[in-house]
């Protein structure tokens, strides 16, 4: 079975080994090849900014510019951010088995009390929120033009701060939207599967300080797409599902292996929640939930959104893949 090393932009480590075979389409049974290239690991110098606590609990500020930060990341000086725990040890005399080959596996959404408390029915409270958070690589807070009250919070410290007043109140499930540097940008997105991207760097950081934190993440292209687009854009403007569908799962498994426990497509390519599901199943990471935006709509309120993600289109719009008010 084919296997490769995908490049991460500006230096960053690739991506763990993932396997290509089976991740496009809702059958595990067709054969789908790639062209698959091995890439060298490029040593860069790291702006060596650690999560460790300061004496109040909150991360120094270096007092740079978020503009600094960005050009920092894309130089390749990422900032350190805790390590992924290791996996759990089964006991000793535990079979060694292949995973059963189960779509639906319900005991992911009763995994601990805090997923539990979040799925369970006829009980409306702060556990069944989902506050939706936008994070950038700065320091400080930006105000969002267009949500007013609304940030873009410096991922090592106002999400924190945030985070930290949302569970004083009962809400402890939290999914991230996240600004990307323009220059981390590409038409096939390849920054949503970096392994040392915003977003895993944030799950590790609000991991190691909330252990029982539910995240879901973000599942789509257009934060990362230098067309805007949540997908591959031929050059006749076609969205390309499939090859789409294809780079949305190395984005779920990354997003997995940085500790997500929930991840959301919200991309409304075809086939995708299967494919991804099955792209799961493949690394390992059954106990990980998805939950998918069954319709979207064509609509001015995704404007202000889009503006907090610096994700308006560059050209056309998303017709294709939103419905209209009336279907």
């Amino acid at each position: 079975m084919a296997s490769s090393v995908f490049h991460a932009p500006c230096g960053a480590p690739s991506i763990k080994q993932l396997e290509c075979q089976k991740y496009v389409g809702l059958r595990p049974s067709v054969t789908l090849r790639f062209n698959c290239v091995k890439t060298k690991t490029v040593t860069t110098r790291r702006l060596v900014v650690t999560a460790s606590k300061s004496h109040d609990g909150t991360t120094k500020k270096l007092g740079i510019s978020d503009a600094e930060c960005e050009a920092a990341v894309v130089a390749g000086n990422i900032p350190e951010a805790p390590p992924v725990p290791p996996k759990p040890a089964a006991p000793a005399g535990t079979p060694v088995v292949p995973s059963l080959p189960l779509s639906r596996r319900p005991r992911r959404n009763r995994k601990s009390p805090a997923m539990r408390a979040s799925f369970q029915e006829t009980n409306l409270s702060p556990a069944n929120f989902v506050y939706p958070l936008f994070i950038h690589e700065g320091e400080e807070d930006t105000p969002i033009g267009a949500m007013p009250g609304c940030y873009r919070l410096g991922w090592r410290h106002g999400l924190v701060q945030e985070v930290a007043k949302a569970r004083d109140v009962g809400v402890n499930s939290v999914v991230l939207f996240p600004k990307v540097p323009d220059a981390l940008k590409s038409p096939t997105g390849d920054e949503a599967y970096n392994d040392n991207g915003l977003v895993p760097r944030t799950i590790w950081l609000l991991k190691d300080r909330y252990p029982d934190l539910v995240i879901y993440t973000d599942v789509a292209l257009d934060p990362y797409s230098s067309d805007g687009h949540d997908g591959i854009v031929r050059e006749d403007g076609v969205i390309m599902n499939d090859e789409t569908v294809h780079q949305l799962c190395k984005q779920a498994v990354s997003q997995a292996r940085a500790g997500a426990d929930v991840v959301s497509p919200s991309d409304m390519m075809d086939g995708r929640v299967g494919a991804i599901r099955a792209a799961l199943d493949a690394e390992g990471f059954q106990h990980v939930s998805i939950m998918s935006y069954t319709a979207k709509y064509a609509s001015s309120f995704y404007g202000p959104f889009r503006e907090a993600l610096d994700s308006n289109p560059r050209f056309g719009d998303k017709k294709t893949k939103l419905q209209r008010g009336s279907s």
